[in-house]
């Protein structure tokens, strides 16, 4: 076997292959951690664990959002402003449900996600279709100290799941190339 300098790259013969090991150029540009209090993960971890007994006030805050965006939908319609501000509500649900400590929730906010994204026409959403899933993103949130909220939300979003799935399968029948990437 062959080794170069530290400063070099450094190629390693063996009888059959040679392994070539690029300079780690970045190895100087990180700074080691030494002192316990020092370490930037722990810090964090600490920090949020201040903050969590806040998370169920921001997860309900985020469910008003979502129940707010959702009542403009039926006041307006699915226009581009409402479908946006719809979205985003769930979007951010879905991002932030494990974050905040309800994680279960995100199923069903992924689901209006995706009923949202992969509709041709979102003009054609059925609002049932939208009142499910916010609906029950607000009694997976309401109800997380159940506990059997684990098998009441997995059955919730599988449920919900197939009826969404149903319905792009319907609305994107006449794109099987797109339907075929979609299930």
């Amino acid at each position: 076997m062959i080794s170069g300098s530290s400063n070099r790259i450094q190629v390693d013969v063996f009888a059959d292959h040679e392994v070539i090991i690029p300079v780690n150029k970045l190895k100087n540009a990180v700074a080691k951690v030494t002192l316990a209090g020092d370490d930037p993960l722990a810090k964090a971890e600490a920090a949020l664990a201040q903050l969590s007994g806040e998370f169920a006030s921001w997860m309900s805050a985020e469910c008003d959002r979502l129940d707010a965006a959702r009542h403009k939908v039926r006041d307006a319609g699915l226009n581009t402003s409402t479908f946006n501000e719809l979205f985003h509500a769930a979007h951010d649900i879905k991002g932030d449900a494990a974050t905040f400590g309800f994680a279960l929730a995100a199923g069903a906010a992924e689901s209006l996600c995706r009923v949202l994204e992969h509709s041709p026409v979102p003009a054609r959403i059925p609002m049932a279709l939208v009142d499910q899933h916010v609906d029950a993103v607000r009694a997976i949130v309401r109800e997380y100290a159940r506990p059997d909220i684990n098998d009441i939300a997995t059955a919730l979003v599988r449920k919900l799941r197939h009826v969404s799935d149903e319905f792009l399968i319907h609305e994107n029948r006449h794109r099987p190339d797109y339907l075929q990437d979609l299930v």
